[in-house]
């Protein structure tokens, strides 16, 4: 190897990927690679069928995790997006890789949606998504556990809204809800209900210190902003669009964009306020550490008129003890 392609080597960006993210007998268009004393090395490079043998191999050799590069992690997305429905549902890789692979999975999507928010292909993969997700959350108890394990604590707007969307339809579960059309229709509304702050600068977005009234005023127009990105590609469900309008309104009138009441607010947009405003409080940012889970249950109580205390009521349910082993 040249010293041109070693220096390439060693400055390109890694992945981790699950070896049960990886089907039989499928063909990878990406390089993996191993860790080997704290090296990354090439293991198999793109283009040939990963066998049985192949798997057994490493997992022999206790091999969870295998590494792309960052510049194949659209191939990588793509091959998962293709066979995340063979993966959770196949009996035998573990409840919690499942989880695992489908939260990264949708992370890794709504940054592309973020990234690119009126390409219409990111939205139809997005509602595909939220169907897996749908089908996932309805196996109960253990799958909704397994998915909150591998939340992510720290905030960022994509892992926000994977967070935002895991919850609502788990919440929408424990009131009653099994329909998938309407698990389907909150749970895109709930993904994409920040696609909005695509619009709006990183500087105001990842700013260490409280908005000033002009940068608040920039922020406000995100919810209305994501409606207008959204119509541009029409592939939504109509009662969808609810959500990503109303997530920010508040029972009594001090939300925003348009200050409705709870009577005014649609369904989809009662659940997600609420589950937005609880993920925003228990993940850590750059201004404000995390809240633990029942003393930002306890502020969302406080405030009387705000939230929907039947659903607020459900979600405390939700994420106690007992919570979905009815559903």
């Amino acid at each position: 190897m040249t010293s041109t392609a070693l220096k390439n080597r060693t400055e390109q960006k890694f992945l981790p990927i699950y070896l049960d993210s990886l089907r039989v007998d499928s063909v990878l268009d990406f390089d993996l690679y191993l860790l080997v004393q704290n090296r990354l090395v090439l293991y198999r490079s793109a283009n040939l069928p990963f066998t049985e043998r192949t798997r057994r191999n490493l997992m022999e050799n206790r091999v969870e995790r295998l590494y792309i590069t960052s510049s194949n992690r659209a191939n990588y997305q793509q091959y998962i997006e293709r066979n995340l429905d063979k993966i959770l549902k196949d009996p035998a890789v573990q409840e919690e890789k499942k989880a695992g692979i489908l939260y990264d999975t949708s992370t890794n999507l709504v940054k592309d949606v973020l990234s690119n928010p009126t390409y219409g292909e990111n939205v139809r993969r997005s509602k595909d998504l939220v169907t897996q997700t749908v089908e996932y959350i309805l196996k109960g108890r253990e799958a909704f556990l397994n998915l909150l394990k591998i939340t992510s604590f720290d905030y960022y707007t994509y892992t926000h809204s994977v967070n935002v969307c895991t919850f609502s339809i788990a919440l929408a579960q424990q009131l009653g809800f099994k329909d998938e059309e309407f698990l389907n229709e909150l749970g895109i509304g709930a993904l994409l209900h920040d696609v909005g702050k695509s619009k709006i600068s990183d500087r105001i977005l990842n700013k260490r210190s409280a908005l000033n009234p002009i940068e608040f005023e920039i922020m406000k127009k995100h919810p209305q902003w994501g409606v207008d990105i959204l119509t541009e590609s029409d592939l939504i469900y109509d009662a969808s669009y609810y959500a990503v309008l109303q997530h920010h309104e508040r029972g009594d009138r001090r939300g925003y964009p348009q200050g409705l009441s709870l009577g005014e607010m649609h369904l989809y947009s009662k659940i997600v306020a609420i589950v937005d405003s609880f993920d925003a409080m228990t993940t850590e940012r750059v201004y404000q550490k995390a809240m633990d889970t029942f003393p930002a249950m306890k502020i969302l109580f406080s405030l009387k008129g705000a939230y929907d205390e039947r659903i607020l009521r459900s979600f405390v349910e939700l994420m106690g003890p007992t919570g979905l082993l009815e559903v």
